[in-house]
Formats: structure tokens, C-alpha cells, sequence
């Protein structure tokens, strides 16, 4: 069995909710994504570079340059404001590496068999989630 690691990354701003240190004020990261996928060599390769690739780097576009939001965490009048300005964009869980490790795993176990996703939000803190 092989592994296959592949690495995007995006720059995006957030705020944690219901929390008392530095983290709560708005700040950004260059969030780093490492997948890491397993299977069979099929004729010299488990699967394409180029499409695993691809696959990740949509899922970090889409946060790219945004402003992500927990759902709810803004009083509607401050959210209707920002969303008019600025590129905003609402999960539901908390904006920590650890809930974006699981976000990106079960996005990317719809099409691969992933062992771990692994999400730096500085160049030493990271969080890993890994299979079941």
C-alpha cells in the first residue's frame, strides 16, 4: 500500500468565538493543508498528482483571501455590513485548525481514501485529523 501527500494553502482571516486570549480579535494565517490518501499501485500510480492536486486547491480557493466566519457569530447588522464589503465566508464550526483538519477530511473522503489531513495555521501549530 502507498501513501500520496499533498500540500495547498490559502490566506484567510478569522476569529474564534467565546474566547478569552489573543485569537478572539480578527487575524489571519496562511493556513497550510496536507492530505494524506492511501490505495493500490495501478499501473505505477495510486492516482494522478494532478488530480489530487486540483481537488485540494479548490477546496483552499474557495476560502482564499476571505474572511471565515462560525455561523452566527456576528450580529446580523455586522454581518449584512462585512458580507456587502467583503468577501465573507461561514462555516458551521468553530474557525479552529482542528475543526478545518475534519472539514477537509470529510470533503476530501467523498473522493479518496484518506488517512489524515493535516492543517497548519502557523508555520509550528498544527492540527491533524486522521482516519477511523
Amino acid at each position: 500500500m502507498h501513501i500520496l501527500k499533498c500540500e495547498s494553502s490559502f490566506d484567510a482571516a478569522h476569529f474564534l468565538t467565546n474566547y478569552e486570549g489573543k485569537c478572539k480579535n480578527i487575524h489571519g494565517h496562511r493556513w497550510r493543508v496536507i492530505l494524506s490518501i492511501t490505495g493500490e499501485n495501478e499501473n505505477g500510480m495510486v492516482v494522478d498528482f494532478t488530480i489530487i492536486k486540483k481537488d485540494l486547491k479548490e477546496l483552499c480557493d474557495y476560502f482564499d483571501h476571505s474572511f471565515i466566519v462560525e455561523k452566527d457569530s456576528l450580529k446580523p447588522e455586522l454581518f449584512n455590513m462585512l458580507n456587502e464589503e467583503f468577501l465573507l465566508r461561514v462555516v458551521p464550526f468553530r474557525t479552529t485548525a482542528e475543526n478545518f483538519s475534519k472539514y477537509f477530511y470529510d470533503k476530501l473522503s467523498k473522493k479518496y481514501n484518506v488517512v489524515e489531513v493535516e492543517v497548519y495555521e502557523t508555520p509550528n501549530n498544527s492540527a491533524r485529523y486522521l482516519c477511523k
